[in-house]
């Protein structure tokens, strides 16, 4: 987003806003930034349309399509870094994530964490 003009960057967050509203019946409120890329004036930008900005504290590089088939690997990746407030940060995209999702989650509940969502999230 650091290289769009200040239009742009309404444009592309005010249509996905929109299309999240009508597919889902959802009001955005956080903005994850685009490959983590941000500035002042972007952040600024998504504060002034009502958005608090939430970044990620684990990613890996499941989004990459031609690095399937690594489950274990992934297993690993999450559950070494899950940690007190983690947002991990994890790709619809990835089929192994979809394979190791129900695992995952259920380890790291096993590991006495809870899923919450950001608005019950308390620091």
């Amino acid at each position: 987003m650091p290289d769009l003009t200040d239009e742009q960057v309404k444009t592309e967050v005010m249509d996905l806003h929109t299309a999240i509203y009508q597919k889902f019946g959802y009001e955005m409120k956080y903005i994850r930034p685009p490959k983590g890329e941000f500035s002042e004036r972007t952040i600024n930008i998504t504060n002034g349309l009502g958005y608090k900005t939430v970044m990620w504290s684990f990613a890996y590089d499941d989004w990459n399509e031609d690095k399937q088939g690594r489950e274990e690997y992934a297993k690993k990746k999450i559950l070494d870094n899950v940690h007190p407030g983690a947002v991990i940060l994890l790709h619809g995209n990835s089929k192994d994530n979809t394979n190791i999702l129900d695992y995952c989650i259920k380890e790291i509940k096993n590991m006495g964490y809870e899923f919450k969502s950001l608005d019950e999230f308390q620091k």
